[in-house]
């Protein structure tokens, strides 16, 4: 009997990695699992680039940062980096088991924040290639398409299942008895807004009316003369 994953064709890509690392630990581990390796020397030293994906990693070690006080140019080199690449994350290779590296994490943090650089704290070298695979291979076709489906069917879920629908409900029956009674706002993620019109005239019995847009983030959708549903967009995966 076939064994669970039997059959199922390992995921390979292709990688473009500094030469500055075509010596490491990290490279055979790569190279162990086939994955197409291409070394050069117009990236960032220290640097891999998945282009299936668009991702980029930028490898760096604790010790050649500077105390938090002190200025240096890995920090210009993490900044290049960032301006390069639009979905970048940092390997911060330590133990992080002292309070130095938690400082260090803590200094990076702030003086990238609102940039969009993350940060991914690493103990060794599996830690580095299981999290840089990891990565890569959630944000490439048809692996990102897949999660996506899947992140739309548990967000429609969520929301017909939800308890908020009796708890509009009753508000709803017991305006009826009189007093001054304000309109709850139901708020729901871009990108459910069909799904969550639908829902919310099924279970309260309300008429869809037109879509008004207000302000730059947000648009409000009235499903019910007593109901209204904002969209909120954010920044999804």
């Amino acid at each position: 009997m076939a064994t669970c994953g039997e059959g199922t064709p390992q995921w390979k890509t292709t990688i473009i990695v500094s030469t500055s690392l075509q010596s490491h630990e990290i490279i055979r581990m790569l190279n162990a699992q086939q994955h197409r390796i291409r070394f050069s020397d117009s990236v960032h030293p220290g640097a891999f680039i998945f282009p299936l994906s668009g991702t980029a990693f930028l490898m760096v070690d604790p010790q050649d940062l500077p105390e938090p006080s002190e200025e240096s140019g890995v920090f210009e080199r993490i900044k290049k980096f960032v301006q390069v690449h639009r979905n970048c994350f940092l390997l911060l290779h330590s133990p992080f088991k002292g309070k130095k590296e938690l400082e260090t994490l803590t200094v990076i943090q702030n003086r990238f924040f609102g940039s969009n650089l993350r940060i991914l704290p690493v103990q060794n070298t599996d830690e580095i290639v299981k999290g840089m695979l990891t990565i890569a291979k959630a944000t490439s076709k048809p692996h990102v398409d897949s999660i996506r489906d899947r992140i739309s069917l548990a967000r429609a879920h969520i929301i017909e299942s939800s308890p908020v629908w009796e708890m509009l409900r009753d508000m709803l029956q017991n305006s009826a008895g009189g007093g001054r009674w304000r309109p709850p706002e139901v708020l729901v993620v871009r990108g459910a807004r069909a799904q969550a019109v639908g829902t919310a005239q099924r279970r309260l019995g309300g008429e869809i009316c037109s879509v008004a847009q207000v302000g730059v983030r947000r648009q409000v959708v009235p499903v019910h003369r007593h109901i209204r549903v904002f969209f909120w967009e954010f920044i999804s995966l």
